[in-house]
């Protein structure tokens, strides 16, 4: 090669590069950042529930409250049991899609409204992140007034204007959350 085209290969080469890194997906960008957060969501979605199993027995006013509202969501079926003063509440066909942990969606990230330098945790690149999200795939039930005013949290989650916050690590495939 003479002088020349080794000279228009460095520069090909210092103008490409730096492009391509950018675009790294290990790159510590909002996109990239993005794009971990949305795939961890998609295989874990947000539920009512985390530990719940049934038949659930309760006597307490809220969560007779709660419960009550996915009984009027067609969701549960309730008995009372008087001699011993708790509701019993048991999953019927409609509800068997859904529990036990009622799940409502999933999360997809729309913006990152911040993020920490990455410092290197367990021998990984580590950032914090905040963000604010929007909820897909809401079942009907999830969406009735009854029910989003007996479980606020769920309410507050559903309403398109949420904030979230996750641990990110750097990986060669991108930044995922660690699980």
């Amino acid at each position: 090669m003479t002088p020349s085209t080794l000279l228009k290969y460095a520069l090909a080469c210092a103008i490409l590069f730096p492009a391509v890194g950018c675009s790294s997906k290990s790159a510590p960008t909002p996109e990239n950042f993005i794009q971990g957060l949305n795939k961890h969501f998609a295989d874990h979605p947000d539920c009512l529930f985390s530990n719940m199993r049934f038949p659930y027995e309760t006597s307490d006013r809220k969560e007779t409250a709660q419960m009550d509202t996915l009984v009027a969501s067609k969701l549960l079926d309730k008995t009372i049991e008087s001699a011993i003063h708790v509701n019993r509440y048991t999953v019927n066909k409609v509800g068997a899609r859904y529990a036990p942990r009622f799940c409502y969606g999933h999360r997809v990230i729309n913006t990152i409204d911040s993020s920490t330098p990455p410092v290197v945790v367990n021998g990984f690149k580590q950032t914090q992140v905040t963000y604010h999200y929007s909820m897909q795939e809401i079942p009907v039930w999830a969406k009735s007034a009854n029910v989003l005013a007996a479980f606020p949290a769920m309410a507050e989650m559903t309403s398109g204007k949420a904030t979230g916050a996750a641990t990110l690590a750097q990986t060669a495939v991108g930044w995922q959350v660690p699980d």
